[in-house]
């Protein structure tokens, strides 16, 4: 993006206002009304912007340096005038098998709500008809509702990127028992890596809503705290699934391994049991190819014809043997 698209939605139970801004000094006027007020910045390029975005909403040095490194993991920030969130946005490739992630931040104020995401384009649209329908409940209620709804819908998304991964882990399951794709254990080690970015970027919230719910000050009041606990008991479902479908890959990697080295056992009983009856055959054969001018029985007129019969009945003898054992 050549430069930061900053978006302002104003709102109470009796009006709504939706306008882009030119600079971020057009915010000061509506971060101090007493109107429900969501500032959402597309771009953190910008770092000018940001500095001054700090300084308008009174927002620490160390936590715009956080939300300038796309790589943080999920935390929660206690700050004087604010509360401080910076999440993953996710989305799922279905084309590719891959999860994709944008870092959002999100800052609860005392008369606003803050977000900065990296790009264009986000989750967030049903929150925004929802703040258009006048009768809604978003409408009637503040900005600390207004915060919930946007963590509601990225925890949502959540779930719905574990239930697409969900389905290809489950689909695995018929595949690792009844086929050898060469490619398999590929895909299965690519479900684990994509397994394992979700629980890095969705195990933190669960202490952050902990951290939430314990705080003794928070701009988010307390009726609208029921809210925060039903949005708690949403992050530990999909930490749960997490935990759930992390064990069913793992399983399945075990069990395409197992079944690799069951194949390779297969081959080499079947190799050994060959080598079992041509070992004592070679033998016979080598003990009346040296040549020896006294081999008894070297100069037998059917002594050829004796020998294959011999190898005949020993060879058949050898493998009866092998099958009443069960070992082929």
């Amino acid at each position: 993006m050549e430069k930061p698209i900053i978006q302002l939605i104003e709102y109470n139970e009796d009006g709504l206002e939706e306008r882009e801004l030119e600079s971020i000094e057009e915010i000061l006027p509506s971060v101090k009304n007493h109107k429900v007020t969501w500032i959402n910045i597309y771009g953190i390029h910008d770092v000018e912007m940001i500095d001054r975005l700090g300084e308008i909403l009174q927002i620490r040095t160390l936590f715009l340096e956080d939300l300038l490194n796309t790589d943080q993991q999920p935390i929660y920030e206690d700050g004087e005038s604010y509360d401080g969130f910076i999440m993953k946005m996710l989305s799922f490739d279905h084309d590719n098998k891959r999860i994709l992630s944008e870092q959002i931040t999100l800052v609860l104020g005392e008369h606003y709500v803050l977000t900065l995401q990296e790009a264009r384009g986000d989750v967030f649209n049903p929150v925004r008809e929802r703040i258009r329908q006048t009768k809604r409940r978003i409408r009637l209620n503040d900005n600390d509702y207004l915060s919930y709804a946007l963590m509601d819908t990225i925890v949502d998304n959540y779930l719905q990127v574990i239930e697409a991964l969900g389905r290809g882990i489950e689909d695995l399951t018929l595949r690792v028992f009844e086929t050898h794709e060469p490619g398999l254990a590929k895909e299965i080690f690519d479900y684990k890596v994509e397994m394992n970015y979700l629980r890095k970027q969705i195990r933190p919230l669960r202490e952050i809503m902990l951290q939430l719910l314990r705080a003794k000050e928070t701009y988010f009041q307390e009726k609208n705290m029921q809210y925060l606990r039903d949005l708690n008991d949403l992050v530990i479902q999909a930490t749960d699934a997490i935990e759930l479908y992390s064990n069913m890959i793992s399983d399945h990697l075990n069990i395409y391994n197992t079944n690799v080295s069951n194949r390779m056992n297969e081959v080499m009983k079947v190799l050994t049991i060959f080598a079992s009856v041509f070992i004592p055959l070679t033998f016979i054969a080598g003990v009346y190819g040296m040549n020896f001018e006294n081999i008894p029985e070297l100069r037998l007129q059917n002594g050829y014809y004796y020998f294959w019969g011999l190898i005949l009945v020993l060879g058949v003898i050898l493998f009866w043997y092998f099958r009443r054992k069960h070992w082929f």
